[in-house]
């Protein structure tokens, strides 16, 4: 099958690597996210901004990784990577000559870090806290992988380094959200070991039902004054 047109067609090695997300990264991660909203049907929720992204994922000065906010990229490249201790997270080779894979969105996608690299996906995760284990850990926010490079281990990649990452600082779990119609993501992840929690519920407050609590803070201060 002939690739689409303007794609860019990746076969024989190719390197990928996981590593710290910069500000240079924001246009990328938001297009993400849009891509991720678009899959999962929620695009009405989307309100993500380039400005919001980068204000509150990469303030200054920045915390230590996985102690406060962390985007990991996804970043896949046709020749070597060298690792770079103070940003790569993981990385992996993979052996596309069977099956070369095209990528139509490889320009709109051109790694920030240059050398041919492209930005295949992307992770947020952040601290929780666990009071029955009485330690900390990690919950994963989002984990996505554009379409082209689905289904050749990547995610798997992704979610093991987080995994291992919070092993290694002594956590206590990981825990992320998965869609109950999402019944390939469902499978993954129980593949890798994760228990789907069906007793569990997600309660949230956003919007105008958050909003309806401004100033209830100095409304219950000023009560317990006039006591």
């Amino acid at each position: 099958m002939a690739a689409p047109p303007n794609s860019t067609t990746f076969s024989g090695d190719v390197w990928a690597e996981l590593r710290l997300a910069d500000a240079r990264d924001v246009p990328h991660i938001h297009r993400l996210t849009h891509q991720m909203a678009e899959f999962e049907l929620l695009t009405d929720l989307f309100a993500a901004t380039e400005e919001l992204l980068t204000t509150t994922l990469f303030p200054s000065p920045t915390p230590p990784p996985f102690t406060s906010f962390t985007a990991l990229i996804l970043d896949l490249s046709p020749s070597p990577i060298v690792p770079d201790a103070s940003s790569t997270i993981a990385s992996r080779r993979l052996d596309l000559s069977a099956s070369p894979l095209a990528d139509p969105e490889a320009a709109a996608f051109a790694s920030p870090r240059g050398g041919g690299r492209v930005t295949a996906g992307f992770v947020i995760c952040f601290p929780n806290y666990s009071t029955f284990l009485s330690k900390p850990g990690l919950y994963v926010e989002d984990i996505f992988v554009r379409a082209p490079w689905r289904r050749r281990g990547l995610g798997r990649m992704m979610l093991s380094a987080v995994a291992g990452r919070a092993a290694e600082l002594g956590m206590g779990r990981v825990e992320w959200c998965v869609l109950d119609w999402n019944k390939n993501a469902i499978d993954f992840y129980e593949g890798m070991g994760a228990d789907v929690l069906p007793q569990w519920r997600i309660c949230r407050l956003a919007g105008a039902a958050l909003d309806k609590y401004k100033g209830s803070q100095e409304e219950a201060a000023g009560g317990k004054a006039a006591e």
